[in-house]
């Protein structure tokens, strides 16, 4: 869609950017949106690529392959020729690289990485929301098929998360599992002692999570949602819908996090440990 912001999906050769491109390639898709390929090309100390010579040479011919192979490995997944699908090698780290990147994506796509630093520290400081691809998979494929899930927790922070997983269920035409999780030890905190009635308030969480989907539904009328209101930690409830789910959504941080905080525990969590993709947001649609 011309004017549209890309899906971006950096790629680094290994098994999990495949993955990570074939997720990026169907997303970009279903949003009618180019796709573009990005790979770091990390030469210290050198200006200018057009003047490589010797080694230097053989790590820009290496990136150039790699972008060749994920754009065919792209075109393999989306069966339609008026699919955009470009590339590019970015000289610089990986995190420079894609993190400057992000401020041009509606969303930057990525492959869980073996260590986790580079997947934590592009879910806490990029621009765009970051999609990291991890879980089980098909075949090679990422799971495609499954409910969207999405935290909730009543935070105005939380809002952005809530807004792309309707936007998410909507566009893959699946069912949106809303998750509200309240524990005693917040209660405990909230009134300082544990009250005695948890029916009570096992039914005050519910009201509470069908008022804040009211307005969601009603913009989203084509999405069917099924509501979770669970008493437990919410990256347990979460973890555990990951195994069935095809899309979990959470925002960059929560209702208890501080201002500070770059990515919330929960968050922290699941992008490490979810078996289906992990979609972090920060801000809104716009």
């Amino acid at each position: 869609m011309t004017g549209s912001r890309p899906i971006i999906v950096g790629i680094d050769g290994s098994a999990a950017a495949d993955k990570a491109v074939i997720w990026a390639a169907l997303c970009a898709h279903r949003r009618d949106r180019r796709l573009h390929i990005v790979t770091a090309v990390d030469m210290p100390g050198v200006v200018d690529l057009s003047e490589f010579a010797g080694e230097a040479t053989e790590f820009v011919a290496t990136a150039k392959s790699r972008l060749v192979a994920a754009e065919t490995l792209a075109a393999s997944v989306v069966d339609d020729p008026a699919f955009e699908v470009t590339s590019s090698a970015v000289e610089g780290g990986v995190m420079d690289v894609l993190i400057g990147v992000s401020a041009q994506a509606e969303i930057l796509v990525i492959g869980a990485s073996e260590t986790g630093a580079v997947t934590l520290s592009l879910a806490a400081h990029s621009v765009s929301p970051v999609a990291v691809v991890r879980g089980r998979d098909i075949d090679g494929r990422p799971v495609a098929e499954g409910p969207v899930v999405v935290g909730m927790d009543g935070s105005d922070v939380n809002q952005a998360a809530v807004e792309w997983a309707f936007v998410e269920a909507s566009a893959r035409g699946a069912v949106l599992i809303a998750v509200h999780v309240w524990s005693d030890v917040d209660l405990t905190r909230s009134f300082g002692r544990a009250p005695t009635d948890w029916q009570a308030i096992a039914d005050g969480e519910e009201a509470l999570l069908a008022e804040s989907l009211a307005g969601w539904q009603e913009r989203f009328p084509d999405v069917e949602i099924q509501r979770v209101v669970a008493q437990d930690r919410p990256v347990r409830v979460l973890s555990g819908l990951s195994e069935t789910a095809a899309l979990i959504v959470v925002g960059n941080r929560g209702r208890g996090g501080f201002g500070g905080m770059l990515l919330g525990s929960t968050s922290f969590a699941l992008v490490n440990t979810a078996d289906c993709p992990v979609l972090v947001v920060r801000q809104a649609l716009t």
